[in-house]
């Protein structure tokens, strides 16, 4: 669900706030305080692998399931998480 503080698609930042290797998903919570989920699929640079309080930035897209999502996710390098 996409909070009333984010009123159109674009890009986040926040932090990793959890990762299931096995099954590829995971979720990031944004600085605004938003929760969007991903798959490994997401990580931009292909490593289909991202450790959990790691700071990165994405962008907010529309799912499959129909909920917002988190693609095109890159670590933020320099930033504490």
């Amino acid at each position: 669900m996409m909070p009333a503080a984010v009123t159109s698609l674009g890009s986040c930042t926040g932090v990793v706030a959890s990762f299931d290797d096995p099954r590829g998903l995971g979720t990031v919570i944004a600085d605004h305080g938003g929760i969007y989920s991903f798959h490994c699929a997401n990580i931009a640079d292909g490593s289909r692998r991202i450790a959990v309080g790691v700071p990165v930035a994405w962008t907010v897209a529309p799912g499959r399931l129909g909920q917002w999502e988190a693609v095109d996710i890159r670590p933020i390098a320099g930033r504490a998480g």
